[in-house]
């Protein structure tokens, strides 16, 4: 775990940007260093008393004026060195950071495993660790104050394995429920669209220097045979399976069987086609199929409508066999036949099933452990923010593509990064506190992530109730957890937990510069991101300027590193896209390219080869017009 500040500040506020300071006992502030001596002591405020008198005083008539209150000495004129040296923060600077990528490689974790289950809460589900205090058999969880009774002996053994501060531990299981599975028993379900409007053309420099004109299939030929090479030469043992969609569905699977079609009612009954292509058997791998796949590929010829839901049901139902697998979806227009049909008319809005049928196969493609890459070609309209949450969900990649591109592109989906799947973070935090945008009720915060490739950060923000915030203050550290339950790729059921604790203070007064940007540049692009996506624009337009707030405030007290200026592109980049007068308008598709890379974005020196370029490089202002597209 990596957090964004060195302490848990205690009196952050999400509606703090309008609490003035004087309302606030704890100012919310940033503290600047003062430059020079500073200024000599206010002397104190005295307010002139009335001499005593030794005769009493006369009765006080029928009738009594109005009495005139004393006049007051004027006002204290403002202490210039506080009014310079304070600025409000609005940007919540309570964020974690989780290296899901690398939790989950547990090649790099020996000496941590422990055969034995974890002990945990009866009421928060927290585990025992070196923070835990344990009097008379009976431990008082540090969490949430439930007490829990241990044995005799299992306080020995937790006891014994951890010390110190921090704890790590690695729960394997004495046993598996689960059959072992090869690493190279995955597979890879090229789904491509044959449609008609792949004979559109692209004008491309030929190798002779002539001008040539190819078309968008012939584009796909091209890059599924030097895919299909690349994987025969580096991973011959994997199963590839191949599936087309034109206004029917055709399963030619490894290019050894008879091919299964699906059309006409079929492309509109969900569990018919996923019982189809669940059991369309992919026996062979790439070693034994090789010429088959590459003769089926130069067959396939441009006809009829998009059928694209119904293909990529069934190819997710026939990598669900496997998991670990994944489907590279590539496309150039929208569904307009058959399950997600996106076909809109002057008369006829867009059907409320579509958005629910790409949800609920996301979910589904996440619980058989597959994930799903999404491709596009420049100057199409597919409506990626509804397909690309196939991607999104399933930990897969969204593109747009060109003739000269679409190769590389391919091979970089169909490489195999998987290194988990079926991965749950439950983050645990002291009762009293929450976490914003995801549970504003829950100290404790279980997030489904799926399938996990290299280089994945999650990022959660974190708050305490203000009905707690004395009670904290009054501590010195608070104590948080992580538990990461995930499966191997020889579908091994692990659990990893980590435990930590840090500091409390009684204000933001922190220097900035000590701030870790790497953590809140990622947070700000993942948060903003989500909100967009949402249709929460405006949320994500008021964090972003309390973001840029903030990195304004960091910069004037150290230079902005060179690797750290990317963070600002980010935001740049969101800002434009956020910049929209309401929320009836719905993302282009390069727009929710972008948006999709920034949900997924990691932090600098971890990127992934898809998400970099398209992180690196800030989208300017002019563009507003192409991202954004009216309903």
């Amino acid at each position: 775990m990596e957090f964004a500040c060195s302490h848990v500040v205690c009196n952050w506020r999400c509606d703090e940007a309008d609490i003035s300071p004087i309302q606030n006992e704890y100012d919310n502030t940033v503290a600047f260093k003062q430059k020079g001596p500073a200024p000599p002591p206010l002397p104190p405020r005295r307010v002139k008393k009335p001499h005593p008198i030794s005769l009493p005083l006369p009765s006080a008539p029928a009738f009594q004026p109005p009495l005139i209150p004393r006049s007051l000495p004027p006002p204290v004129p403002p202490r210039t060195d506080k009014l310079e040296g304070e600025s409000r923060l609005k940007a919540n600077i309570n964020v974690v950071s989780l290296s899901v990528g690398k939790l989950v490689n547990i090649s790099q974790a020996s000496g941590m495993e422990n055969f034995q289950s974890p002990v945990v809460c009866g009421k928060c589900s927290a585990a025992l660790s070196c923070l835990s205090s344990l009097q008379r058999n009976v431990w008082v969880c540090e969490f949430c104050g439930c007490e829990n009774s241990v044995s005799d002996g299992l306080q020995r053994v937790c006891i014994g394995q951890r010390a110190g501060v921090r704890s790590d531990d690695l729960y394997l299981p004495s046993q598996s429920d689960d059959d072992y599975q090869n690493l190279e028993d995955t597979l890879v379900v090229f789904c491509v669209d044959i449609s008609g409007s792949m004979s559109v053309t692209t004008e491309v420099t030929s190798s002779s220097g002539f001008p040539a004109h190819i078309s968008r299939l012939e584009g796909i030929q091209d890059a599924l045979q030097r895919a299909l090479t690349s994987m025969l030469q580096q991973s011959p043992r994997r199963r590839v399976a191949l599936v087309t969609f034109g206004d029917e569905v055709v399963i030619y699977g490894d290019g050894t069987r008879t091919p299964l079609t699906l059309r006409d009612w079929a492309l509109v009954d969900y569990d018919h086609i996923w019982q189809q292509g669940a059991a369309y058997s992919v026996p062979h791998c790439i070693a034994e199929t090789f010429q088959q796949l590459i003769q089926r590929v130069r067959e396939l010829r441009e006809h009829g409508a998009t059928c694209l839901g119904p293909a990529a049901l069934a190819s997710v139902a026939i990598a669900s066999r496997y998991p670990g697998s994944k489907v590279i979806l590539c496309t150039d227009g929208r569904a307009n036949i058959g399950l997600g049909e996106m076909e809109q008319t002057a008369s006829l809005s867009l059907s409320p099933l579509t958005p629910y049928f790409y949800r609920q196969l996301a979910l589904q493609a996440v619980g058989s452990g597959v994930i799903i890459s999404i491709m596009s070609f420049e100057g199409t309209d597919c409506r990626l923010a509804d397909v690309g949450r196939l991607a999104d969900t399933t930990g897969g990649r969204v593109n747009i593509v060109n003739i000269g591109t679409i190769a590389r592109e391919m091979q970089a989906a169909s490489r195999d990064n998987v290194l988990a799947t079926s991965v749950t973070a439950t983050l645990l935090a002291s009762d009293g506190m929450y976490f914003p945008y995801e549970d504003e009720n829950n100290h404790k915060l279980v997030r489904e992530i799926g399938n996990v490739t290299k280089g994945l950060e999650i990022t959660f923000e974190f708050a305490v109730k203000p009905e707690f915030m004395h009670v904290f203050l009054q501590k010195d550290t608070l104590p948080f957890q992580l538990q990461l339950s995930f499966k191997t790729r020889d579908q091994q059921r692990v659990t990893r937990i980590i435990t930590e604790q840090r500091p409390v203070t009684s204000s933001s007064r922190i220097w900035a510069g000590s701030f870790n940007m790497s953590v809140l540049g990622v947070h700000c692009a993942q948060l903003c991101a989500s909100l967009t996506m949402e249709g929460r624009v405006q949320e994500a337009q008021k964090q972003l300027k309390a973001q840029q707030h903030l990195l304004e405030q960091i910069s004037q007290h150290r230079p902005i590193q060179k690797q750290e200026s990317i963070y600002g592109n980010w935001m740049d980049t969101m800002t434009t896209i956020c910049d929209i007068t309401t929320e009836s308008q719905t993302l282009s598709d390069e727009a929710a390219q972008v948006v999709y890379e920034m949900k997924r974005a990691s932090s600098v020196g971890n990127f992934s080869s898809n998400t970099t370029e398209a992180q690196n490089k800030p989208v300017r202002k002019k563009k507003k017009k192409a991202l954004m597209e009216g309903m």
